[in-house]
């Protein structure tokens, strides 16, 4: 569609501002923003709709707007709800970058704007979406009275009856039907997001069509930023865990393209939610950031402390402060190196630290994550610390992070990608913050050491040996290895001596010889055989405590 079409729709409430000579531009997308460099967001031809927040002062019109023109967008179009008029400063970079700009009337809902421009970009023939969404437009609003996914998915189920669920790529449950019946089990809800993400990374073309318990289910792809949802991303690396999915009960293998069509537009109203919970959570990252900045430039205490009074009413609303925080760290990394892992890292955060039991768009509230290159960092507030019974506190634990998202992540990761996390212990006050968010970087290294795509390590690990081999050089543990196991390991290829299980179990039973024995279900004489074989093939003493470490570590790091 042309922008002089949507000049000339009453009803969407546009006065244009600059740029009459360009009313010819093709519109082929919509985005709502309010960050102040959205163009990772962006892939051209957009009308991107903007509420101002990002504009501090009248600096701040001239880089916006050149990130806009730069990226290809079609025009700009800038609410007058939060600062009335439309700053002339705004008006002039507009007109020096050649760039169209509307003035949005405060009486019309950023959701009106892109629902009209989705239906006429996507060429809507299915003529039941477009009655449904007219019908019930008021509902998607950007306001506080918006029903948020809940109300699309409801009109599935009671003018299409379709049975439909939200849900975010580690698969927790964001939104579902009041028609949908009973919640998905959470390992329903896992089992579809592992399925889709890993048919995403192989290329394959929505809808992804998976089966669970005689069920099946069709997927489709929600692209965030506001994206045109038929749009390819530049990689979908940067986008694949970060996006949510409309999981339908049916098999849409056989739907004629209308019906495709049909919900291609659904997925574009409830980006429109998920647009407006990304511009809540900018505050808070930004809040994340200026902390971050602080610890690691060495600021005074009492300059954090200043800051995190600011941040905990925002993060703990009704609590006032925070008693303690932790600090988790994040990395996401890409083979070849191409792909910044810090967003996906981010995003993934605040969706691992949020409960998977909690469904919802809003759980994520009191999570702030800040990103640098592919680390990213979050802060996160706990109004009360547990204290076992041997005096330590706990907060959040490394590994029950990760119990319920493993699998969708590792599918998103492919063989390509992968996370690893570490995780402080609770810190009392802002003079513990540069301690914890080391204690959490060295946590991640240890993460780092071991296999899989996705890892995690605790503080409670770093008191113990494993937190020197990480740091010890490949060549060395390589060496160090092959002079203690290659023997043993030769030894049971030729013969099946099981030398090196016979070892790993000896040591895990602090060289008890009966305990042992009973746990192989050897004669003790056996035992001895083996470990004397053991001895004589490595020159090595197990009697030794020296001995013991060595070969302890050794099979640690192999």
């Amino acid at each position: 569609m042309r922008l002089r079409a949507l000049l000339d729709t009453d009803a969407l409430g546009l006065r244009l501002l600059g740029g009459e000579d360009e009313l010819d531009r093709t519109v082929r997308g919509v985005m709502t923003t309010d960050l102040r460099d959205p163009s990772r967001y962006l892939s051209g031809g957009e009308l991107v709709l903007t509420g101002l927040a990002w504009r501090r002062d009248e600096a701040d019109s001239e880089p916006f707007v050149r990130l806009l023109s730069t990226a290809g967008v079609a025009a700009l179009a800038a609410g007058e709800a939060e600062l009335g008029a439309v700053p002339e400063d705004l008006v002039e970079a507009c007109a020096r970058h050649r760039l169209p700009l509307f003035a949005v009337n405060e009486s019309v809902a950023f959701a009106t704007i892109t629902e009209h421009v989705v239906r006429q970009v996507s060429g809507e023939r299915a003529g039941d979406l477009a009655a449904v969404v007219d019908r019930h437009r008021r509902l998607m609003t950007s306001g506080p009275a918006g029903g948020g996914p809940d109300v699309v998915l409801d009109l599935l189920g009671s003018d299409l009856d379709l049975r439909a669920w939200v849900l975010s790529p580690a698969g927790r449950a964001i939104a579902g039907s009041s028609a949908s019946g009973p919640e998905l089990p959470a390992g329903v809800c896992a089992r579809l997001a592992a399925e889709h993400l890993a048919a995403v990374r192989s290329g394959r073309r929505a809808p992804h069509r998976v089966t669970i318990d005689n069920t099946t289910y069709s997927v489709f792809g929600i692209r965030s930023g506001g994206r045109n949802a038929v749009m390819a991303s530049r990689d979908v690396r940067e986008t694949v865990l970060s996006d949510w999915l409309l999981a339908v009960e049916a098999d849409a293998s056989d739907w004629p393209e209308e019906r495709l069509d049909l919900l291609q537009g659904v997925t574009q109203l409830i980006s429109v939610e998920r647009d407006r919970r990304d511009a809540a959570r900018t505050v808070r990252r930004r809040l994340a950031q200026e902390v971050l900045e602080l610890v690691q430039s060495g600021a005074a205490p009492a300059e954090i402390a200043a800051r995190l009074r600011v941040t905990a009413p925002v993060l703990l609303p009704g609590l006032g402060a925070a008693p303690h925080w932790q600090v988790v760290v994040a990395r996401v990394e890409w083979e070849g190196g191409e792909i910044e892992g810090g967003p996906v890292a981010q995003s993934l955060l605040e969706e691992i630290l949020v409960d998977p039991l909690a469904a919802g768009s809003e759980p994520s509230d009191r999570i702030a994550v800040a990103h640098t290159g592919d680390e990213a960092v979050a802060l996160v507030p706990l109004p009360a610390v547990s204290t076992e019974h041997d005096g330590s506190e706990q907060g959040l634990i490394a590994d029950s992070l990760l119990a319920a998202v493993r699998d969708p992540l590792a599918a998103g990761l492919s063989d390509d990608g992968r996370l690893t996390i570490g995780v402080s212990a609770a810190v009392h006050s802002a003079e513990g913050l540069r301690g914890a968010l080391e204690e959490a970087r060295h946590a991640r290294r240890v993460a780092a050491a071991r296999t899989g795509r996705v890892c995690a390590a605790g503080h409670q690990e770093l008191a113990s040996h494993v937190l020197l081999l990480p740091f010890v050089p490949d060549d060395v543990r390589r060496a160090f290895t092959a002079r203690l196991l290659d023997p043993l390991r030769e030894y049971d290829r030729k013969h099946r001596a099981e030398l090196i299980p016979t070892l790993e179990a000896f040591l895990d039973c602090d060289g008890s010889w009966t305990r042992c024995a009973a746990r192989l279900h050897l004669h003790v004489n056996t035992l001895r055989y083996r470990v004397g074989r053991i001895e004589q093939l490595t020159n090595r003493d197990l009697s030794r405590l020296e001995d013991k470490l060595d070969f302890f570590l050794a099979l640690r790091m192999s």
